[in-house]
């Protein structure tokens, strides 16, 4: 739909605010109900619902650590997660996918562990957990080994087209790593 034809679809509801029409319109974010007599009147609404954090199922029989009331499923604009159900009275919240902790040192700074993590677009990666101290980050899945080529204390594997293969995590290096070249 072009956007002179969202301005020109009518809802058949009254503005709050003067009693005039509210039309959809378009904006930058998307689409919005706003009220026909702009810019005298400056009424806007999200047509969508409020979908952020909406209940998918109550939990009965689990209480809420903080305030003791049942948790919820909530689904959010990152996913699922559990939640009070007394929100917004309460702010209890938890993640049902936590991230994979490795037992692998970060080769940066050496203190930290590499975790996985979740991008804003949804891929997978490994960081160091003492971000932002530490701003290591990796997008293949790390493997314990020194690089034979440049000493560097971690490899990645990678599925190729002839397999899963190891290569140098180091993005200077980045040279594959035959299996048996691999020192630990």
């Amino acid at each position: 739909m072009s956007k002179p034809a969202l301005f020109t679809v009518r809802k058949n509801e009254p503005c709050p605010a003067c009693g005039a029409e509210l039309v959809i319109r378009t904006g930058k974010h998307g689409p919005f109900l706003g009220c026909v007599n702009y810019p005298t009147c400056d009424y806007i609404r999200p047509l969508k619902g409020q979908g952020d954090g909406h209940i998918v199922k109550v939990l009965e029989g689990h209480a809420c650590p903080q305030c003791g009331a049942d948790k919820v499923l909530r689904q959010g604009r990152f996913g699922m997660f559990v939640g009070c159900s007394l929100y917004p009275e309460c702010d209890y919240t938890e993640t049902i996918d936590k991230p994979d902790e490795t037992a692998i040192a970060c080769p940066q700074c050496s203190s930290g562990k590499l975790v996985q993590r979740r991008s804003r677009y949804g891929k997978t990666f490994h960081a160091c957990d003492r971000y932002p101290d530490c701003q290591f980050a990796v997008n293949a899945t790390p493997v314990e080994g020194v690089c034979p080529h440049c000493q560097f204390p971690l490899l990645i594997e990678k599925k190729t087209a002839q397999g899963m293969k190891r290569f140098c995590a180091s993005k200077r290096c980045g040279k594959p790593v035959a299996r048996n070249e691999e020192s630990s």
